[in-house]
């Protein structure tokens, strides 16, 4: 949904993705454990990132113990990640924003290319090429766990989906659609290109660096070569060209079906060994890829094509022009109207004046 929003929406056509999702994903590798650790006096006398295991089991046993801190420290997390992400978003953003389609794309991918050496290099960060653990905020739930946390996941995606819906039948939707079809008769209509479009980079990073920490958290521990271009770049730009682009409804079809057909072929790997002369490992990019090319051949728009921005209706707009709100306040024809009979009352005031 944050790359439909960058790319579907505002045309801006972010190829470095795993920037924003690294950075949430590294963020909830550094932030809370290093947090918990701190305020309740866990692993003391050994080093966070050295004696990186054995700190971070003794803050799940707290955790374990201790529910509603977990929660609050999942959906703090969260909360620094998304400004983690909007932070590194306003730093792509920034120097790259005002270069042609072409330029910007490929001025993202390196920015992402680069969050993934410093954080396999960076020994501090995430303890070079070994990983860290992440602490568990789930751990209380117990054989539960993983259904707390896709009861949490979906609640965090539908939450972000209801917000993106209503922002893009906005006004501002509306301006970034015409800044995505074109952005010279925007900017003769006095829009500000430049700066709507590093905001909308700035927000869709948030986003994806909320993903990036949920799916920290999902794993329990972060090296830096789970989060490569080809995960978090590429496959999120076959999902939204086959949902469909600009469409959220489309993103959330095409992200089922990309994820169906992974699940079917790991399901059924020794069926598919005997159909096949390579390995069943490269099937699913085999037939990703095809899937794309056949989407961009025979529906462009994807499984779920673009749809008008929602208007108000007849009734919604004659309510608004003719009947006086619960307030007492005069409707807007009667404002209309009373602002010309003070403007009529000017002139002819003025007219009196000169005629004298």
């Amino acid at each position: 949904m944050s790359l439909n929003l960058e790319y579907g929406y505002a045309g801006v056509p972010n190829f470095g993705k795993v920037l924003a999702v690294a950075g949430g994903a590294f963020t909830a590798a550094i932030v809370p454990g290093r947090l918990i650790a701190g305020i309740f006096g866990l692993g003391r006398g050994l080093d966070y990132i050295d004696s990186n295991t054995a700190v971070v089991s003794e803050i799940n046993a707290f955790l374990e113990g201790n529910p509603a801190i977990s929660v609050v420290v999942f959906f703090f997390t969260l909360a620094i990640a998304a400004v983690v992400g909007a932070v590194i978003g306003l730093i792509a953003s920034y120097p790259a924003i005002r270069l042609r389609e072409d330029y910007l794309s490929i001025t993202l991918l390196a920015m992402g290319e680069a969050i993934y050496i410093i954080g396999y290099n960076f020994r501090p960060l995430l303890k070079g090429n070994i990983g860290v653990m992440v602490p568990d905020p789930f751990r209380w739930a117990g054989e539960l766990r993983y259904q707390i946390l896709l009861v949490c996941v979906l609640g965090v995606a539908l939450a972000l989906f209801l917000y993106l819906e209503k922002l893009v039948n906005t006004p501002l939707g509306r301006m970034l659609r015409a800044i995505r079809d074109n952005e010279r008769v925007a900017e003769a209509l006095g829009k500000k290109v430049t700066s709507t479009r590093m905001k909308t980079i700035v927000l869709a990073s948030a986003i994806g660096a909320v993903a990036g920490a949920i799916d920290a958290f999902k794993s329990g521990g972060i090296l830096a070569p789970m989060y490569r271009r080809v995960t978090w770049t590429f496959w999120p730009w076959v999902i939204v060209v086959l949902g469909g682009p600009a469409n959220n409804k489309g993103v959330v079809l095409g992200t089922f079906v990309y994820t169906a057909l992974r699940r079917v072929i790991d399901f059924y790997k020794s069926e598919f060994e005997a159909f096949v002369p390579f390995s069943v490992f490269w099937l699913h990019s085999l037939l990703l890829g095809i899937l794309l090319i056949a989407i961009l051949i025979y529906r462009p728009q994807g499984l779920l094509r673009e749809k008008p921005i929602k208007t108000l209706n007849y009734a919604e707009i004659r309510s608004q022009l003719f009947q006086e709100t619960a307030g007492g306040e005069p409707s807007l024809k009667r404002r209309i109207m009373d602002k010309l009979s003070g403007w009529l009352h000017k002139l002819r005031n003025v007219w009196n004046r000169d005629k004298a």
